[in-house]
């Protein structure tokens, strides 16, 4: 075949194709002949490749169909604007979405952790069993401060994050058992208990609070929403409602799973403050006041962001396009 008779013949396909796909919009007849220049600028291309494959010809017309192709079937957002949206819309929906779930979790948290402190202090016994007098005036007056400054602030900061990230992973992803989450946030709340009880017993309750809570505002709170999302993922699994059980579980978990993603970024800012704000030298106050402006600026970012997304259709879940649509059969 004479390469460059062909060349000679189609090249006014080629170049109005190219102009069709730089256009900004496109009427009707236009696109009807976008679609046909592409299908004959592919035959285009098989005849190429069946003379010689890998031809410069055969790589530009290649080129030309793969832009065609975008053009008519749409292109994917760039990596910019899908973030964006995470954290305009998916995020704050699926925040937004558990809220109420989230302050239950933490009212039964606080309550099991005040029973705990309760049964250490006016149970005859058991300050005794947790420990000497001497271990115990050790952890009281040293030992609880200093956990949170022997090791330099920008490590000690990292190894929090990851912990209590690691944490609230496991809380999304083994929400389906209902199990999971449950124990987990228990376990957690038993030994808060237990320490506060040490620290009220030795009258250094006081202490307690002040290092536990400039951090622990926004901390724990992260951990009540992984803890209300994995057990959202379990509830759709046992009371789909009309959907199927499949459909149902599949889509509270992608959406869901939005949430641990998120709360990785939330318990960054919590271990920085855990880090950094929790064992310094500022007033009480100030460290206090700091934790609770973090923890105000989630809140409002779930509640105006969340409520405005919501609204406007979002759940946290895939788009269709990435989800995919689900076929249901008989």
């Amino acid at each position: 075949m004479d390469v460059d008779a062909f060349i000679a013949v189609h090249r006014s396909d080629w170049q109005r194709l190219d102009d069709l796909v730089r256009r900004r919009k496109l009427d009707g007849a236009e696109s009807d002949e976008l679609l046909g220049l592409y299908q004959r600028v592919s035959t285009h291309l098989s005849i190429i490749r069946s003379v010689d494959p890998e031809s410069a010809l055969s790589g530009s017309l290649s080129t030309r169909l793969s832009r065609a192709r975008t053009r008519f079937t749409g292109a994917r957002s760039n990596a910019l604007e899908d973030v964006a949206s995470f954290f305009v819309f998916s995020l704050p929906a699926a925040f937004y979405r558990i809220r109420w779930l989230t302050i239950v979790v933490g009212v039964l948290f606080i309550a099991v952790t005040w029973l705990y402190a309760q049964w250490v202090v006016g149970t005859p016994g058991v300050i005794q069993a947790l420990g000497t007098d001497e271990d115990l005036r050790r952890y009281v007056e040293e030992d609880f401060i200093n956990y949170y400054s022997e090791n330099p602030a920008a490590s000690f900061s990292g190894m929090v994050w990851t912990n209590n990230a690691w944490i609230a992973l496991q809380a999304v992803a083994f929400g389906v058992t209902g199990i999971w989450p449950a124990f987990m946030l228990y376990q957690n709340a038993q030994g808060l208990g237990v320490a506060a009880g040490m620290m009220a017993a030795h009258d250094r309750l006081d202490v307690f609070f002040f290092y536990i809570l400039p951090h622990g505002f926004m901390e724990l709170t992260a951990i009540f929403i992984a803890t209300a999302a994995g057990l959202r993922i379990f509830w759709a699994w046992v009371a789909p409602g009309r959907r199927l059980r499949s459909a149902a579980l599949a889509e509270e978990g992608r959406a869901l799973i939005t949430v641990a993603l998120g709360l990785v970024l939330v318990l960054l800012v919590s271990g920085l403050v855990e880090g950094f704000v929790t064992p310094s030298g500022l007033p009480h106050w100030l460290r206090l006041t700091i934790g609770l402006l973090v923890l105000a600026a989630y809140w409002a970012y779930t509640l105006v962001l969340g409520r405005r997304a919501v609204a406007a259709g979002y759940r946290g879940d895939l788009g269709t396009v990435d989800r995919g649509d689900a076929v249901i059969t008989a």
